[in-house]
C-alpha cells in the first residue's frame, strides 16, 4: 500500500468512492438495458431518448444529446433508428433545427418503459430503510453538485492553459 503525505495509506481504486459509484451505476444500467431490450426491444440509449423526448416535447437533437450525455452524432443515429421504427417524428423548427416528438406508438412504448423504470427504482429504494433512502438521495444531490462544480473548475483550468 502506498502512503499519503499525511502518513495514512492511500485507498486502492476498488475503495475509491468515484470508482464504486461508477461500478454501481454501470451495473444499474446494464440490468436496465437487458430488461428494456427483452421487454421492449429498445437499447438503453433509445430508452433514454424516448424518456427525454416524452418529458420535453420541445427538444431538438442537440439539446437531447446534451441531456442524454451523448455526442450529437451518436444521438442522431439513435433518433434515426427510433424514427425508422415509428417511435419518433421530427417537426420543422426554426432554421435548420427540428423538434422531436413521440408518435402514438412511441408514447405506448414510453408508458411501458417508464412503468418498468419506476418498478426498478422502487425495488432499489425499497432495499433501504426510509431514513437510508432519504440520506442517499440527499447525498447524491450533494455529490452531483460538487462534481459539477469540480467539472466547471477543471474546464476553466484547461481553458486557461
Amino acid at each position: 500500500m502506498v502512503e499519503r503525505a499525511d502518513g495514512k495509506d492511500l485507498v486502492p481504486i476498488s475503495e475509491l468512492l468515484s470508482y464504486r459509484l461508477s461500478r454501481t451505476s454501470s451495473a444499474l444500467s446494464r440490468s436496465a438495458a437487458l430488461r428494456y431490450r427483452r421487454e421492449f426491444d429498445v437499447s438503453l440509449g433509445e430508452w433514454r431518448a424516448i424518456a427525454l423526448i416524452a418529458s420535453d416535447p420541445t427538444l431538438t437533437l442537440g439539446r437531447l444529446a446534451r441531456r442524454a450525455g451523448l455526442d450529437k452524432a451518436q444521438m442522431s443515429r439513435v433518433v434515426s433508428k427510433l424514427t425508422e421504427r415509428g417511435f419518433v417524428y421530427r417537426t420543422t423548427g426554426s432554421g435548420r433545427t427540428s423538434q422531436l416528438a413521440l408518435t402514438e406508438t412511441g408514447i405506448g412504448v414510453y408508458r411501458g418503459l417508464i412503468t418498468a423504470a419506476n418498478e426498478r427504482d422502487a425495488m432499489f429504494l425499497g432495499a433501504l430503510s426510509p431514513e437510508e433512502s432519504e440520506a442517499l438521495l440527499r447525498a447524491i444531490d450533494k455529490l452531483a453538485e460538487l462534481a459539477l462544480s469540480l467539472e466547471r473548475q477543471e474546464r476553466e483550468h484547461v481553458g486557461g492553459d
